[in-house]
């Protein structure tokens, strides 16, 4: 039987036979699972469930409570009491377990369902399904059809969920059918490098594609803190350099580098600084009072909560705003933060439309992603769009001195995001120690919030929400003090 296996130890040997074997051998090595991970992995489940809507009448076999040889006795008793639909069917060859999301019968034959919510059919899919289509045929099953359950990304809510058109199934029969021999010769190599030594395998790219490994602290332990792969921008292959020697920022031949690139070594290495006072001058006389400083927090959720929201759909359930209605006058703050379990949208964009000035100068860090939700809150509140739009027009954008390098200082190592830009200019004002520290943590506080229901939990929730949001318009302001 050799090495056991499943899905999704063939998926991580596939992306990296070194990321299996440490696995199977050197468990206790893995990163910690971070509580956004968590709820990634939550949100897949529930889409999941929602997809076995598609089949109904189903039987379910669970994983929790049951041995893996139960589960398969249990799914092979379901298909002998002539069960048409079979969730999480369970099954075994040569040491292989997988769990079918959807196994359902077509006459004389079965079709094979797997589940994704993602609104993108990836290359890893194919591989996913073709090892599953590999032990059904091994034990006897004859698959018709392989089809890939996923999100449809066209999909917009209006009342109840729709379930046959929030998802779309596509047809992967052939390519599943194609990849056998690939699936045979895979587990046979994956086998063999189990039984072996651990494999020298240097990093690259499969460490986070397609999936984030779980290694990645051990297996870069040894990368130093100033090396290439802190160059920001694109045009070389900083795994190249890395493992042809040139692994520090000190190391990179300045000639194959861009001119945003070079400013970012060069301003290492010297520990110096660039400014442009005449761009930066220019950017500034494009500003007015009354000046706002506005950022959105926002959630995503594969299956749309509310009326007119789509898969994925960035939606602001909080804002900040810092207001400053002459120059050198004082500076207000409002602030808003959604109520957990309806739409934030219709009273957010109420207190936008009431805090924001008609004739502000709004001012953002990056733009696009304001924008972007100003857009879609127009689009989807029509009776608001106006006002909405008026702001959009008046939008101006604060990464633009820094991402354009004419303000630049070595500690923002060639990012302009502004966790890196704030304790570079202002440092007595920085993100560390904050309980929420970035707006992945904001989103994964947010949904955390929706299930509390302790009421000491909860404002406790709320405050760091607040404060999160409050410090990026700060930082907007002490940023825009600095140019």
């Amino acid at each position: 039987m050799g090495q056991g296996l499943s899905k999704g130890l063939y998926i991580r040997g596939k992306q990296c036979p070194k990321s299996l074997w440490l696995h199977k051998h050197r468990n206790e090595l893995k990163d910690k699972v971070s509580g956004q991970q968590l709820a990634i992995f939550g949100a897949g489940t529930a889409v999941g469930e929602l997809a076995c809507n598609l089949f109904p009448g189903g039987v379910m076999i669970p994983y929790d409570g049951l041995s893996i040889q139960e589960q398969i006795a249990l799914t092979k008793k379901s298909i002998e009491q002539g069960c048409d639909t079979i969730y999480e069917a369970s099954f075994d060859h040569d040491g292989i377990f997988i769990k079918v999301d959807i196994l359902h019968r077509n006459g004389e034959v079965w079709d094979l369902y797997e589940v994704k919510g993602s609104t993108k059919i990836k290359a890893v899919y194919k591989d996913d399904v073709a090892l599953q289509l590999y032990v059904l045929n091994n034990n006897g099953l004859n698959i018709s059809k392989v089809g890939l359950i996923h999100l449809d990304s066209g999909y917009t809510r209006s009342g109840d969920i729709e379930i046959d058109k929030l998802f779309s199934i596509t047809d992967l029969t052939e390519i599943a059918k194609k990849k056998q021999d690939e699936v045979v010769n895979g587990v046979i190599e994956l086998r063999n490098m189990l039984a072996e030594e651990m494999p020298e395998t240097n990093i690259g790219s499969q460490c986070s594609e397609p999936y984030p490994c779980d290694f990645h602290g051990h297996c870069w332990q040894d990368v130093p803190k100033d090396s290439v792969f802190k160059l920001n921008g694109r045009g070389i292959d900083k795994f190249d350099y890395y493992h042809s020697g040139m692994q520090r920022m000190a190391d990179l031949p300045l000639d194959k580098l861009n001119r945003t690139q070079r400013m970012q070594v060069e301003k290492h290495l010297n520990k110096g600084e660039h400014i442009d006072r005449d761009k930066i001058t220019g950017f500034l006389d494009e500003l007015w009072f009354p000046l706002v400083h506005l950022d959105f927090e926002t959630f995503m959720a594969p299956v749309p909560l509310f009326d007119e929201s789509r898969p994925y759909q960035q939606m602001p359930f909080q804002y900040s705003i810092h207001i400053q209605r002459e120059k050198d006058g004082p500076i207000e703050h409002r602030e808003y933060l959604a109520v957990p379990g309806s739409d934030p949208r219709p009273e957010l964009i109420a207190g936008l439309l009431r805090d924001i000035p008609e004739d502000a100068c709004v001012l953002t860090y990056y733009m696009t992603f304001e924008n972007g939700r100003l857009s879609e809150l127009a689009r989807d509140f029509p009776a608001h769009a106006d006002g909405l739009n008026n702001i959009i027009q008046h939008v101006r954008d604060l990464i633009i001195p820094f991402k354009k390098r004419w303000a630049y200082t070595w500690q923002q190592e060639g990012s302009s995001s502004i966790k890196k830009v704030l304790p570079a200019f202002v440092p007595d004002l920085s993100y560390k120690g904050m309980a929420i520290a970035d707006g992945g943590m904001a989103m994964a506080a947010y949904h955390l919030m929706c299930a509390e229901n302790d009421p000491k939990k909860l404002a406790e929730i709320r405050k760091n929400l607040l404060a999160y949001c409050h410090l990026d318009t700060e930082a907007m302001v002490r940023l825009l003090e600095c140019l």
